[in-house]
């Protein structure tokens, strides 16, 4: 069996929505960054941990898991984010830029069809800050079906924490392993 990916998203994971009066976690620090299509003189301002990037290193160091970027940073998350969390060229999952309004059109995370269809029968762990029951129940009906899925929700407020990478790592190890031929 191969390791699980770890499909990890960006906005509300590693980098926290502001709370009501403005204010972003003390452990964060300002970044600003110009995705792709945007001018230099119209960046993007991001706060993000910087101990994210050797925590993240520690789990992707374990070999449990491959690492993929799931977000709607798409291909800016390898080349804006991924340097400056001192992580590798990770790679992403291809996602579209749907036209909507909600992020759960159909009553659960848009991203969820793309996400499964890129996934086939592969077992994941994803860590998202916007699932729903309805995404809840798909990666139990995942598991049940042999392809094991578990969803990591982390506060949009607050992000990413070592308590749920512990918890990515202690499935992941939980998992049968393949056998060396």
């Amino acid at each position: 069996m191969r390791p699980p990916y770890l499909l990890l998203d960006v906005d509300g994971v590693l980098i926290p929505f502001p709370a009501a009066d403005g204010s972003t976690p003390a452990t964060h620090a300002r970044h600003d960054v110009v995705p792709e299509g945007r001018s230099a003189d119209n960046p993007v301002t991001v706060w993000l941990n910087p101990e994210h990037g050797r925590l993240l290193l520690d789990v992707i160091r374990t070999g449990l898991f491959t690492p993929v970027w799931c977000t709607s940073w798409r291909q800016d998350a390898a080349t804006l984010i991924s340097p400056l969390l001192g992580l590798p060229d990770l790679p992403y999952v291809d996602l579209p830029r749907p036209q909507i309004t909600s992020s759960h059109p159909n009553g659960y995370l848009w991203k969820r069809d793309h996400v499964d269809a890129w996934l086939e029968d592969a077992p994941a762990v994803w860590i998202d800050d916007d699932f729903t029951s309805l995404d809840r129940e798909w990666a139990t009906e995942r598991t049940a079906k042999g392809a094991t899925t578990l969803l990591v929700q982390p506060n949009p407020h607050l992000g990413l924490r070592l308590e749920h990478l512990t918890e990515v790592t202690a499935w992941a190890s939980q998992l049968p392993r393949a056998r060396a031929a």
